[in-house]
């Protein structure tokens, strides 16, 4: 199994194939792999001590940032997740990133910012669109209307919790007049905005 993958200059960490969206724009729709990767279908999800051991295949002093985004979302494995994050924090020093739907709290149930404190350095947020109706019509929630409100939700309170949280949308799925939108919508969150290639 493709657990960890280089993209860049870091090191990528492919935990579940669970996502709760269908986003019509997603990657995973039209190909099996990203980058340098192998094919990034899990046959299952793999264990916090699988995921820790793979780390031993790599040099880590060639990564700058360990990421944890695959093929789903990185949420839907938090257990793992966490245990991996302290793991690279404490033997290996290096920054670490989720990138994330932002529906983590409904996923488990909770609201798991705090959890994030001290684990991970930034949170990216897919926001996609500033219109929560359009939103939904993207992403194809399984959690329905609500799914933009927790969404920003999510994202306001990571900023309490995390040093630095990202709000993203692709460039070429909105108009600029919505990038603008966005944009007053992370200004609003004390988030950065970042449009992001689609492709990465």
């Amino acid at each position: 199994m493709e657990i960890l993958y280089k993209v860049h200059n870091n090191l990528y960490v492919n935990l579940t194939n669970k996502c709760p969206y269908a986003c019509t724009f997603c990657l995973r729709q039209s190909m099996d792999r990203i980058g340098e990767s192998g094919r990034l279908w899990l046959e299952r999800e793999p264990s916090a001590q699988e995921v820790k051991d793979e780390f031993s295949k790599f040099n880590m002093d060639d990564y700058n940032e360990v990421v944890f985004c695959g093929f789903g979302e990185p949420t839907e494995s938090f257990e793992v997740l966490k245990e991996t994050a302290a793991f690279v924090k404490e033997k290996y020093g290096k920054p670490t990133r989720i990138n994330t739907n932002g529906a983590g709290n409904l996923i488990n149930g909770r609201n798991i910012a705090p959890e994030l404190e001290g684990l991970i350095d930034t949170v990216s947020i897919s926001l996609n669109h500033p219109d929560k109706k359009r939103y939904q019509e993207l992403v194809r929630s399984k959690f329905g209307d609500k799914s933009f409100d927790e969404m920003i939700s999510f994202a306001k309170e990571c900023t309490k919790y995390v040093p630095n949280v990202v709000m993203t949308t692709v460039d070429t799925t909105i108009t600029h007049e919505e990038e603008a939108q966005c944009q007053k919508i992370c200004d609003e969150i004390g988030a950065k905005y970042r449009i992001r290639a689609w492709e990465s």
